[in-house]
């Protein structure tokens, strides 16, 4: 259950136009989807926290809290749910047009990397937008452009929280190096604490700078690489999954397989043989039990 104020366009055209909009609060365990959609929608998450799930290959399943949002493109399956104890409210927008794609390009943001995080006056923004956007919910001409001057206050907003520079470009270097080492080493099992030793930095800090250019802490971006690259492997050899897991830095099968069913929702095995069944790599379209037989 949710208390929702909802609008639904009933014309559109052009290159940019607005689908729907509106802001809710929900119930705990509140969820929708499965579902597809044939525009593009953006959430902001204004109190509480839940999930959202992507069903894309790097990384399925985000939890998520106040001042963060996420992006859903047309045509992929996503699913999103209220936490139990501490539901949320948001707001969204849904839009659409031949336009439409390029605009989410500049922003930075994809299925592949759909969350942002908005810093407490960005998100203010995005509220009094919103607002707006509900006091001018008829479908006059007047109202249409009211609403469009919003949603590009929107993208305004997004464009600072997504794409704003590191701090410093020593901080910058910092983020090079991470990258770099992760990348290198990925086939052996090092921590979180064992790449901030030889960065040289606090733990603490290094997650800050993770968390502000890449919006995943350290240890989120180690296993959506791990995963990536086992996946290739899947898909592309016979290797044995004891072996993938060595060579993806897992230290027993066990967490391997534990790490790939709970990020990619099902095992190793069912994983690679739907790859050679089909010729590719599971469509979180498809059922997931029909996948798992």
């Amino acid at each position: 259950m949710e208390n929702a104020d909802t609008f639904v366009a009933t014309s559109c055209n052009g290159g940019l136009y607005i689908t729907t909009f509106g802001k809710s609060c929900t119930a705990p365990g509140h969820f929708r989807g499965p579902a597809i959609h044939s525009y593009y929608l953006i959430y902001y998450i204004t109190s509480g926290s839940g999930i959202f799930y992507s069903y894309n290959r790097h990384n399925p399943k985000y939890e998520l809290h106040a001042g963060q949002g996420f992006l859903i493109e047309p045509s992929y399956v996503n699913r999103y749910e209220s936490s139990q104890d501490d539901p949320w409210s948001y707001i969204w927008i849904g839009f659409s047009g031949e336009d439409a794609p390029g605009i989410i390009r500049h922003l930075g943001i994809n299925q592949d990397s759909p969350i942002f995080s908005c810093s407490e006056p960005q998100g203010a923004k995005l509220i009094n937008y919103m607002n707006i956007m509900l006091q001018h919910k008829d479908n006059s001409i007047a109202s249409s452009f009211r609403q469009l001057e919003c949603l590009y206050g929107f993208f305004s907003v997004l464009a600072e929280s997504v794409q704003s520079p590191i701090i410093t470009e020593k901080n910058s270097g910092y983020m090079t190096q991470c990258i770099e080492y992760i990348n290198t080493h990925l086939s052996e099992p090092f921590s979180v604490q064992d790449l901030a030793d030889y960065m040289g930095l606090s733990r603490t800090y290094m997650t800050q700078l993770f968390k502000h250019n890449l919006q995943l802490s350290p240890q989120e971006y180690i296993i959506q690489h791990r995963l990536n690259r086992a996946c290739r492997l899947l898909e592309t050899t016979q290797l044995s999954i004891e072996s993938i897991a060595l060579q993806c830095g897992y230290v027993s099968n066990n967490t391997f397989s534990k790490s790939f069913q709970k990020n990619l929702l099902l095992s190793p095995t069912a994983y690679r043989q739907h790859c050679k069944k089909n010729n590719t790599y599971p469509n979180p379209k498809e059922n997931q039990a029909d996948i798992e037989k």
